[in-house]
């Protein structure tokens, strides 16, 4: 077959892939509402697979000390943000009686067990092996996230990328643990500020993109308070209040520490 045959022969529908995609949506019941909740949370893997993807290009142009190209792949991360809280909307028209009429379907699986949300939190910076419990030794999920865990997280490449910029940053930092509150580093970040750069433009946008994690951990705590209320999640997790506790943990502790000091 010649290029221009394989050309002729790409459609939206193969390109798309769509005949699998839209095969992929199977309720294990009669009940109305239930497509609507897989393929709300199909939907919320997907926009987790390309926020993955830019926050890995994110790390390259800081890498690159190419802060344009930075500050506009924040944007585009913000934006599907907005668009994954937004999400929450539809989820919520589900009445708690509507949920409750295939739950007991979904048996053990629970939100809890995104492979992708789990990897996305450890690339920016969370490093809690209490996550592995859902994932078995060997598997390909386990093996990405524990990547992620083993590498420079988001906020390392920032750091890295002011010392590039010609800031004194403190060195030493173990990639493999969650980065602490550090008073030094906020001395460097209230000079960033104070020059008023490319560099703080960044901060600010990192600052957005923590925010908008918070709104996203807000939005879905409130969704399933009222849904189920105070029930015991799927999967046997303790549902709203396990995620009531996971609420205003910032990312990047240094960027909301130094506000009070400029």
């Amino acid at each position: 077959m010649t290029n221009s045959d394989t050309q002729m022969a790409l459609s939206y529908t193969s390109y798309l892939a769509l005949d699998d995609l839209l095969d992929a949506q199977h309720p294990r019941s009669e009940e109305h509402d239930e497509l609507l909740f897989i393929v709300i949370h199909q939907v919320y893997e997907l926009w987790f697979k390309q926020i993955l993807h830019e926050v890995l290009y994110l790390q390259e142009r800081l890498a690159a000390g190419a802060t344009a190209h930075a500050i506009r792949t924040l944007r585009r991360i913000l934006t599907i943000l907005k668009v994954v809280v937004a999400q929450i909307d539809v989820l919520e028209t589900m009445t708690p009686s509507q949920f409750t009429s295939f739950r007991a379907r979904l048996d053990a699986s629970s939100g809890f067990q995104s492979a992708q949300f789990r990897e996305l939190e450890a690339v920016l910076g969370r490093r809690d092996e209490r996550v592995f419990a859902h994932y078995p030794e060997g598997g390909e999920a386990r093996e990405r996230i524990a990547g992620a865990m083993s590498r420079d997280s988001l906020f390392d490449s920032f750091v890295a990328y002011l010392a590039a910029s010609g800031y004194a940053v403190p060195t030493g930092h173990d990639v493999s643990t969650s980065r602490q509150p550090s008073e030094d580093l906020q001395n460097v970040l209230l000079r960033v500020y104070e020059d008023d750069g490319g560099p703080s433009m960044v901060a600010e946008h990192l600052v957005d993109f923590d925010e908008g994690m918070q709104e996203w951990r807000y939005r879905h705590v409130k969704m399933v308070e009222r849904t189920i209320g105070d029930k015991t999640g799927t999967g046997g997790s303790s549902g709203a209040a396990y995620l009531r506790g996971t609420l205003f943990a910032p990312m990047f502790p240094d960027l909301w520490a130094v506000r009070s000091r400029l």
